[in-house]
């Protein structure tokens, strides 16, 4: 049966159309999913009975299931999540203060990028995540922890390689009559696929858009982001003023700070020359542990890093990363029940 969780509201009220069932009963089922939360059909009690059980007879309600939590001790939980067909994906539930309560969302089993820093990227790309598998991360979440106040993609996987079902997903999430979640509290990130965000900026939405960049050199960046092969930093940065220039909108720029490998001053100079001229903020990130082949930079080098690039008039602040310990911070999602 097909997930109805997956389907829009124009796509829901033209199959309740030619069930010859009124509009309106659409938007109710849409409202019961999306914004309760609710994945019963006799949980819809304004619904006729016969057209719950007419409901229930063509659409599944299927969600993921809730295989392990980790809590850490700053409050971060991991959700590893089993899928249908078996798979494993992770999410994350951050609270940095009273009033931000963050999802962090995964888009696709595992990846296929292979950025030599990510432990997801050592999985490889088993496959792409539905919509309604994406909607189901943030909503089962949700349903434990209300008032989330922030939702970013920025789980295991390449949001833009799994395109379309996260621009449905994202939709969905902002939509008046369903999830209602505000645009501009909604982030997607990508590695920087220069097509697609020239895509994402025709989208003519308020969802933020952040780039991970981590070297502003073509050929480190490309030893340490194979995706930069394809997209190199020219290309990048033409992508990301047509971005600024269409929606007027800032871009972030993630860059994950590795001792000895992207933080001395030539690299602050690159990463300067790159700024200049974009309407872009800088995220430095401390690197979190995901292999030994790398050491996070010292906190004097980061504050050297912001003192830079704010002296040349860019905007830039430190990303306290958080869930560290239970693998649950930038680049540590593997699919793992514990750290």
């Amino acid at each position: 049966m097909t997930n109805i969780i997956d389907k829009s509201l124009d796509e829901l009220q033209g199959e309740f159309k030619t069930l010859k069932l009124p509009a309106f009963r659409a938007k109710q089922v849409y409202r019961w999913i999306h914004h309760k939360l609710s994945f019963d059909f006799d949980e819809m009690t304004d619904l006729p009975k016969p057209l719950r059980d007419t409901l229930k007879a063509k659409y599944s309600l299927e969600t993921l299931l809730i295989k392990h939590k980790t809590i850490g001790n700053d409050g971060t939980i991991k959700y590893l999540f089993e899928l249908k067909d078996g798979g494993l994906i992770e999410s994350v539930f951050m609270k940095t203060r009273e009033e931000r309560k963050t999802i962090c969302l995964s888009t696709q089993v595992g990846c296929p990028l292979g950025c030599v820093f990510c432990a997801t990227g050592k999985l490889g790309l088993k496959r792409n995540l539905t919509a309604a598998e994406i909607l189901s991360q943030a909503y089962l979440i949700a349903r434990e922890y209300p008032d989330i106040s922030n939702l970013v993609f920025m789980g295991m996987g390449e949001p833009f390689l799994n395109y379309d079902n996260v621009i449905k997903a994202t939709n969905i999430l902002i939509s008046d009559a369903g999830a209602n979640f505000g645009q501009r509290r909604v982030t997607i990130s990508t590695s920087g696929l220069a097509d697609k965000i020239k895509e994402f900026a025709e989208e003519n939405s308020q969802v933020r858009l952040a780039v991970s960049l981590n070297s502003a050199d073509d050929t480190l960046r490309s030893k340490l982001m194979p995706i930069n092969k394809k997209f190199p930093l020219p290309v990048l940065r033409d992508a990301l003023r047509y971005y600024s220039s269409t929606t007027n909108r800032m871009v972030t720029l993630e860059y994950i700070m590795l001792d000895g490998v992207n933080d001395g001053e030539a690299d602050l100079k690159k990463l300067i020359n790159f700024c200049r001229g974009l309407d872009a903020k800088v995220n430095l990130i401390q690197f979190n542990r995901t292999c030994k082949d790398f050491r996070p930079s010292k906190p004097a080098r980061i504050d050297h890093f912001v003192e830079g690039l704010l002296g040349a008039q860019i905007n830039a602040v430190v990303r306290r990363s958080r869930g560290e310990a239970i693998g649950a911070a930038c680049g540590q999602l593997a699919a793992k029940t514990s750290a």
